[in-house]
């Protein structure tokens, strides 16, 4: 079944970097005339239409902030466990994220936002108990969803034992957790691990990590949204790869 992408930075991005699988390019034909411009300086055929036609076909809704954009695509294939050998082969320190329990679908578009900016090399989460890379996902992604490649696997307990095994060092963020974020050492080849925000990491995959890292705060409030502490953790071992 094809996929509706909406929003100009995750539509665009679909259409830079994974031409092959668009179908049809539907914009409303209310658009500024800057709009159109740009898809024709890109050399994109698109279908204006009305608003009725255009929420109908585009598979979206008034409510939803589509910015008069939706690209009809063909599924992006998920990416099975085998993948993340290839995508690591020749990646000198990769930084990975494992995400356990996130569930809501514009967590993980947000997530993957920050990945991608912060240079992730790829995000991983169990087949089971996650987020759909649905509408509301890319859209949030801004276009990441479409750079930063998501390895779906069966097990990620098991997955995690296995990149320790290979020389990865696993670092599970928790708000009790013993390490400073800021203090520990976020170089090397890197797992962080973020749990969901109402129970936080599952004990199998607590027990599969080296470390627990938490971010000190000093107000009144004790956590952070799980997107927002994701971000921060990812800045800060991006900072440290960079000094």
């Amino acid at each position: 079944m094809n996929e509706s992408i909406v929003g100009w930075h995750a539509a665009m991005a679909l259409i830079e970097r994974s031409p092959a699988r668009v179908q049809q390019v539907l914009v409303l034909d209310s658009l500024a005339p800057a709009r159109f411009e740009q898809l024709q300086q890109a050399g994109v055929t698109f279908t204006a239409l009305p608003k009725a036609q255009f929420l109908k076909q585009g598979n979206t809704y008034e409510d939803v902030a589509h910015q008069g954009i939706a690209v009809i695509a063909s599924p992006s294939a998920a990416l099975p466990e085998g993948a993340l050998a290839e995508l690591l082969g020749g990646v000198d320190t990769p930084l990975l994220l494992a995400l356990d329990g996130v569930t809501d679908p514009r967590n993980l578009g947000a997530i993957l936002r920050s990945a991608e900016a912060a240079g992730v090399t790829a995000v991983i989460q169990p087949k089971d108990n996650s987020a759909a890379l649905n509408q509301a996902a890319r859209k949030t992604a801004c276009g990441a969803a479409e750079l930063v490649p998501l390895v779906t696997v069966t097990n990620l307990k098991r997955t995690l034992e296995k990149l320790r095994k290979d020389g990865f060092w696993v670092s599970g963020a928790a708000g009790e957790g013993a390490i400073d974020a800021f203090k520990a050492d976020l170089t090397g080849p890197r797992v962080i691990v973020v749990g969901s925000e109402g129970r936080g990491l599952r004990k199998g995959v607590r027990d599969a990590c080296d470390e627990m890292v938490a971010i000190p705060m000093v107000g009144a409030i004790s956590s952070l949204n799980v997107s927002v502490a994701t971000g921060v953790l990812l800045f800060e071992a991006l900072r440290q790869r960079r000094s």
